[in-house]
């Protein structure tokens, strides 16, 4: 076997290794959440929380974190376009709708918010406390989490990959700054980037801009390539 199918089937071997894994926290979620919702499975019971709890709600694509501050209240960061071209507390203080959330992605301009437990999940299940497990810093105590949480509440900066949700949780709870989302979709970006195959594929898609669109090479490649970086990495 040659290096470059070694490469290939490493990279494969890591691609299933991933979704394995998503595949357990799944199943371990719903072992969880079973507690987490009433007969209806619609109101969550306030009384599975400590104040200080780290939870999260696993959505499509990602997983939202938040703090829990007690009496049905949750401390989160989440991108959000309202504030800042609003000062109408009524407005802000609405659920943010999914139309927010995307517009507050791409101005990368967010909050640390606090709303009802039902609001955080939006529909979702609630797992607590799941990071204790793969976190090296044990956590502080549940009233020091709680209080930084609190303090942090306002507008703040946003970036996908750098300062996410996420980010904020582990530094509230842990007294660091992790996201371990970021973390495997970069090692996953680099492990594709290395293989030779996606140089083919992306040299391809360049050709295919160039005489299916009439782009030119000088135009089509470096700004595709120095826009994704930048974003990216920012």
């Amino acid at each position: 076997m040659n290096q470059s199918s070694q490469k290939m089937k490493n990279l494969v071997l890591d691609l299933l290794s991933f979704l394995l894994d998503k595949m357990l926290f799944f199943t371990k979620l719903k072992m969880h959440s079973a507690t987490a919702l009433d007969n209806n499975g619609n109101n969550y019971d306030i009384s599975l929380f400590r104040r200080g709890d780290l939870l999260e709600v696993p959505r499509t694509l990602f997983i939202h974190f938040g703090i829990y501050l007690g009496d049905n209240r949750v401390a989160h960061l989440i991108p959000d376009i309202l504030p800042s071209i609003t000062s109408d507390k009524s407005r802000v203080q609405k659920v943010v709708t999914n139309t927010r959330l995307i517009v507050g992605v791409l101005a990368k301009v967010a909050s640390v918010r606090v709303d009802a437990l039902q609001d955080f999940a939006y529909g979702g299940n609630i797992i607590v406390n799941q990071m204790d497990h793969c976190m090296r810093n044990k956590p502080l105590s549940n009233e020091d989490i709680a209080q930084r949480a609190e303090k942090l509440v306002g507008n703040t900066s946003y970036s996908l990959l750098w300062d996410n949700c996420e980010h904020f949780v582990t530094y509230c709870r842990y007294g660091v700054h992790v996201s371990i989302q970021t973390e495997k979709f970069c090692e996953m970006v680099k492990n594709i980037i290395r293989d030779q195959r996606s140089v083919l594929i992306s040299a391809a898609l360049g050709m295919a801009s160039i005489f299916c669109m009439g782009l030119g090479p000088s135009t089509t490649l470096p700004s595709f390539l120095i826009t994704f970086t930048l974003w990216m990495a920012s």
